[in-house]
């Protein structure tokens, strides 16, 4: 019975002494064997990257605050001494010592242009996003997809030049025929120019934004839930009867969200509508699409040189703030709308 015995107590001394305190142990046993000590490290991370997320989203906050204060500070005496309606006037004349300026043309002109460029670009871009992501080979929608994004990165004043040197009088017959066909339309009577007007410069902004839409078009749909497309296609859908009912309605709210994100870039675009208008600004409210006019940055663009004086400046500034205020709740709108999209 004792030799038998022998080797059971070895074995419990070998044991103790592996796992005796004084043996070395890796950090995971460390970690593992201390919770207090890992608890405390982990709070301490957690704690950190919280402070660092909560002071980015402050001074992003803050740069956005500290601009619209900016702009209502310094356009608020000019504002004071303004003679004519601001919102409503068309007037613009700060030169003398009488101030008498309003946005009203600024305003008709810009939103005019941009919502033109939207109805232009946004099927064009659901379209493509759609051909990319469900109809062609991934290889090949991925170079279609790099083609499109590609746009994104040609300079405005390239775009500006090539809108007036060579679509517009590209698209001259197309113009004539429109004003001969449905001149009876407002927005489609004669203009003042054929090449150089305010459709010109909204096909131009449709074909810059047409990346931003697309781009997030594309990442929306991708994420259709597989169950849905399957579920649709096991029902005896065809291809776009699954398209239409479970790829479009998961990404109506994100394609709605892209739109809203291009549509205050085409209200912010000033270098490319600045050159194709810079030779048709009729003063006023132009209806036509033909006719001329100045956007709210093209203005701002135009007249840099007159910031002589504290009193034209804060003129040209609060037609910034505006526009500022303008895009700041276009964007905003698009932020609550892409919140909205369901999850899978």
């Amino acid at each position: 019975m004792a030799d038998e015995s022998s080797p059971a107590v070895e074995t419990t001394d070998e044991t103790s002494t592996l796992a005796s305190p004084t043996s070395p142990r890796s950090p995971l046993e460390a970690a593992v064997s201390s919770p207090l000590q890992l608890d405390h490290v982990g709070h301490a991370g957690d704690n950190s990257f919280r402070g660092a997320a909560y002071a980015a989203a402050f001074v992003v906050v803050a740069l956005v605050a500290f601009v619209g204060v900016f702009l209502a500070v310094i356009a608020w005496p000019s504002l004071s001494r303004n003679t004519v309606p601001f919102l409503t006037s068309t007037v613009w004349n700060v030169s003398g010592t009488e101030m008498a300026f309003g946005i009203a043309g600024l305003l008709w002109t810009t939103v005019l242009s941009s919502v033109v460029a939207m109805i232009l670009a946004v099927p064009i871009a659901v379209g493509t996003a759609l051909l990319v992501t469900h109809y062609v080979p991934p290889k090949l929608g991925s170079i279609i997809g790099f083609v499109i994004d590609l746009l994104a990165a040609v300079p405005s004043i390239i775009f500006g030049l090539w809108g007036l040197k060579v679509l517009g009088p590209a698209l001259g017959p197309l113009y004539d025929w429109l004003q001969r066909t449905l001149g009876w339309i407002p927005l489609f009577s004669k203009g003042v120019d054929s090449t150089g007007n305010v459709l010109t410069a909204s096909v131009v902004l449709a074909i810059m934004i047409l990346p931003i839409v697309s781009a997030m078009s594309r990442d929306v749909f991708r994420q259709t839930p597989p169950d849905h497309i399957e579920a649709a296609l096991a029902l005896g859908a065809t291809k776009w009867e699954m398209i239409r009912t479970a790829v479009i309605p998961y990404g109506r709210s994100g394609v709605i969200a892209a739109s809203m994100l291009g549509l205050g870039r085409a209200l912010g675009e000033t270098v490319a509508v600045m050159i194709i208008l810079s030779q048709t600004n009729t003063p006023g409210i132009n209806v036509s699409l033909f006719s001329g006019g100045e956007t709210f940055a093209s203005k701002i663009a135009n007249n840099a040189a007159e910031f002589d004086s504290p009193a034209k400046t804060g003129a040209y500034i609060a037609a910034g703030l505006v526009l500022f205020l303008v895009t700041f709740a276009v964007n905003a709108i698009a932020r609550l709308v892409a919140d909205r999209r369901p999850r899978s």
